[in-house]
């Protein structure tokens, strides 16, 4: 039977995430254009607009792996359509606030919450359980659709908060999200033994196997087993720099920088959203790479790459568009998020079963890091008149990260006991070194 088919639903399946993913990332696109749109109406510190961002960031990340746990107790697709809902009801909502603690309660809490449950973590989740082969490919394409979504979305939020305002903007970016729902409801299918199917690339049928315990306890009891080993510690502190450098300075601050040295919102919209495609492109080539390259030293090489970059941006920003500072966006741009792939296989390789949900945390981590970035960049600007400090610090981080992500050791299992309780579910791995 399975033969038969031309096409396994996998491919339906990581085609219908990829397009959640998108949608998801329309409002996650706007920030760097609205700092400045809502500084010049409301006349609220770039530092205050930019801690709304913080709590999006930091809830994005840190929703993530009780989102993987949620998921695999009530399923990804009640999951993801819930989080479409939130997403469109935060950025929806925004039209008619004026204070800023309603910025940081939608823009915030509840768009950061909806976004954090299509995080990364669900990207592992979905590969996790339908693909053994291509998984990093997958892992790639998929991590590519939040590129994806900033590539569609960023140019045109600049164009509609320029020529109608931020809030026809926001709206636009609500409208999409609400789009992606009854897709994610028809299509998206929760396990290939659910068609009685083996996963993508597997030769037998397993069925899922019920978790053990909440959600919550599951997150938190996962986190609380990985805490104790060297390789969560050294993954996470890579992948927080990792945020900083990219959702949380460059994401949110790219555009207000450029327009300090002359440049057009519009024009540094759409160099951002460069960074987009080019970052289509090197996430895929990531994890094909990740597929038959020891992924700590695809991390080693990314971060280090990244640090160097981030080393030269602040003499490339001008009035106009340059070719060095088109040179930096095609290398940032190929490097973006070209860490996921690898990251995600380690979490897998170090942590087994559990995976999904550490890289949940790990991805916290990330999240964590681009919320400090994003407020203390703010700061920065706000009492040195520019961004410099900021982008060098980045760039020294980034090449820490890199010294982190080679000092991962490869997997050595030590034994399993046989029976082991119900309860110790996320305890089912281990992890010598």
């Amino acid at each position: 039977m399975t033969r038969s088919r031309r096409l396994h639903p996998a491919w339906t399946v990581a085609a219908v995430a990829f397009v959640a993913l998108v949608g998801a990332a329309g409002f996650r696109a706007t920030p760097g254009v609205l700092l400045h749109p809502l500084h010049a109406e409301f006349g609220w510190p770039l530092a205050t607009i930019s801690a709304a961002v913080s709590v999006n960031l930091m809830l994005y990340g840190l929703t993530a792996p009780f989102a993987a746990a949620l998921m695999d107790r009530f399923g990804i697709r009640r999951v993801v359509a819930g989080a479409l809902l939130l997403v469109a009801l935060g950025s929806g909502l925004t039209v008619v606030m004026n204070a800023s603690w309603q910025l940081i309660a939608c823009w915030g809490v509840l768009v950061g919450l909806g976004t954090g449950s299509m995080a990364l973590a669900f990207v592992a989740t979905v590969t996790g359980r339908w693909f053994v082969r291509r998984r990093g490919l997958v892992t790639g394409v998929l991590t590519a659709g939040g590129a994806a979504g900033q590539l569609v979305f960023l140019p045109l939020v600049a164009v509609l908060a320029r020529d109608h305002g931020w809030r026809v903007a926001a709206l636009v970016v609500a409208g999409a999200a609400l789009a992606v729902v009854p897709l994610v409801a028809w299509l998206l299918r929760e396990h290939p033994a659910d068609l009685g199917l083996p996963a993508y690339g597997a030769t037998e049928v397993s069925p899922p196997t019920p978790p053990a315990g909440g959600a919550a306890a599951r997150a938190v009891g996962a986190l609380a087993a990985a805490a104790r080993t060297r390789p969560f510690w050294l993954l996470a502190g890579g992948f927080a720099i990792c945020g900083a450098s990219t959702n949380g300075l460059v994401g949110t601050h790219f555009v207000p920088a450029a327009h300090d040295h002359g440049m057009p919102e519009t024009t540094a919209a759409g160099l951002l959203a460069l960074v987009g495609l080019f970052d289509i492109a090197g996430t895929v080539a990531s994890g094909w790479l990740t597929d038959r390259v020891d992924s700590r030293l695809l991390l080693g090489v990314y971060y280090a790459l990244r640090g160097a970059s981030l080393l030269v941006l602040p003499a490339l920003f001008a009035d106009t568009a340059q070719p060095s500072m088109l040179v930096f966006i095609v290398f940032y741009g190929l490097d973006w998020v070209a860490t996921v792939p690898p990251t995600v296989a380690l979490c897998r390789e170090y942590f087994g079963a559990s995976g999904a949900v550490v890289f949940g945390w790990v991805f916290a981590a990330h999240q964590i890091g681009a919320a400090v970035a994003a407020t203390g960049a703010g700061l920065v600007r706000d009492q040195l008149g520019d961004y410099a400090l900021a982008w060098y610090a980045a760039g020294a981080l980034s090449i820490g990260a890199a010294g982190l992500s080679l000092l991962l050791r490869r997997r050595q299992p030590m034994p399993v006991p046989v029976a082991m309780p119900v309860a110790a579910g996320p305890r089912a791995w281990s992890y010598r070194g």
